[in-house]
């Protein structure tokens, strides 16, 4: 346990940024270190015994290098193009399905293997801020790393503008004593983060969803006069939110298989003490599933609690309106009777006709208010 914890903290920041709080994820790119290197490569970089060459290599020389002299090359790629990425694709002998899953991106999570070669997928996830939940809020936004990982080299190619391994790379560098047991190490570094990025976001979310529960239940007042789901942004509000969780949830879910798979079956290309670690990783990517999956529940009972507050609203609308329609019809019928211009009708000559007539109308309608109130139609 405490090697886990010690390759953990060697991987990670020493703190976990409050997404809610505005904590950005690190920029995008650094320089590029390979001379004559095509603009889609960020970083390329040898490690020997642990250190990283201050030599700056093309990915062609780079891996001569650490095929003849040992240690693994590392390089890192943002949305590359087909041409800018067939060069290395061919120097590393890269299979051309997973190159062209790299390139087009949008691919679900999955773990493949093609000869000593494995292909990794990872969907990132990034909290978008907003400073008021409403029906068209942007609450995750995803991005994708792909990462090849063989004997001597890892090549990671990143989609979208967050989640920048710029960071991860500094803090694998420096701590020698890992990177000295190789492409593996990267692997489950690239792996931690991105779950540890699941973390955060589901801890954000879930504030998202706290205060949207409190709105929904909240706003029933004490006593029946339901007004909750009256207001058009709620229901809004929850689809917009349970339709961000399933984004979240794509991401997260079809991750599982292939982190078991990692910590579980015995690969060539995974250092053995390495592999131990991505039980870890498995662990927290599980607990962030359940997470997510009581998400999706949680907010089907809010928009039903929402839709049966908006039901009772309703119901009390229409029984105000039958109560003054009632009342309403009582000066009407009298009105209309009298309005037929017969010449024979009670009353049309006495002199107190009017007033006792206006009277009586009165009366009666106030009769009726007072019933309609006491059994709570108005």
């Amino acid at each position: 346990m405490s090697m886990i914890r010690d390759l953990r903290a060697a991987v990670r920041p020493s703190f976990r940024p409050s997404l809610r709080k505005g904590h950005p994820y690190p920029g995008a790119a650094v320089p590029p270190g390979c001379p004559d290197a095509p603009s889609a490569v960020v970083d390329c970089a040898v490690y020997q015994d642990g250190r990283r060459s201050r030599d700056r290599l093309s990915p062609a020389a780079a891996v001569e290098r650490v095929r003849s002299e040992g240690g693994f090359v590392w390089i890192g790629l943002h949305e590359p193009t087909e041409a800018e990425f067939a060069g290395i694709a061919r120097e590393f002998e890269l299979h051309p399905l997973a190159v062209e899953d790299a390139v087009h991106a949008h691919q679900r999570p999955k773990l493949e293997r093609y000869d000593d070669t494995l292909f990794t997928v990872f969907k990132t996830i990034h909290y978008v801020k907003h400073a008021e939940l409403t029906a068209t809020s942007e609450v995750v936004e995803t991005g994708e790393v792909m990462c090849f990982t063989g004997r001597d080299f890892v090549i990671t190619v990143r989609h979208g503008g967050h989640g920048s391994l710029r960071g991860l790379r500094h803090r694998l560098e420096d701590d020698p004593e890992l990177l000295v047991k190789g492409p593996s190490v990267v692997l489950h570094a690239i792996a931690d983060q991105t779950v540890d990025g699941y973390i955060a976001v589901a801890d954000a979310v879930q504030d998202d969803i706290d205060e949207v529960e409190i709105d929904v239940f909240s706003s029933a007042p004490a006593g029946g006069g339901t007004r909750g789901g009256t207001r058009g942004g709620d229901a809004g509000r929850i689809y917009q939110l349970k339709r961000e969780v399933l984004e979240f949830k794509r991401a997260v879910s079809p991750l599982l298989r292939p982190m078991q798979l990692l910590s579980e079956r015995p690969m060539r290309m995974v250092d053995p003490e390495i592999q131990t670690y991505f039980r870890d990783v498995a662990d927290h990517l599980a607990r962030v599933n359940e997470q997510v999956v009581s998400f999706d529940d949680l907010l089907n009972s809010i928009l039903q609690a929402n839709l049966a507050q908006a039901t009772v609203a309703q119901n009390e609308d229409m029984r105000k309106i039958t109560a003054w329609a009632a009342i309403i019809a009582v000066p009407t019928m009298i009105c209309g009777v009298y309005g037929m211009n017969f010449s024979y009708m009670p009353e049309t000559d006495w002199k107190y006709g009017y007033p006792v007539v206006m009277a009586a109308i009165a009366g009666i309608c106030l009769t009726m208010y007072r019933l309609f109130k006491r059994n709570g139609w108005l």
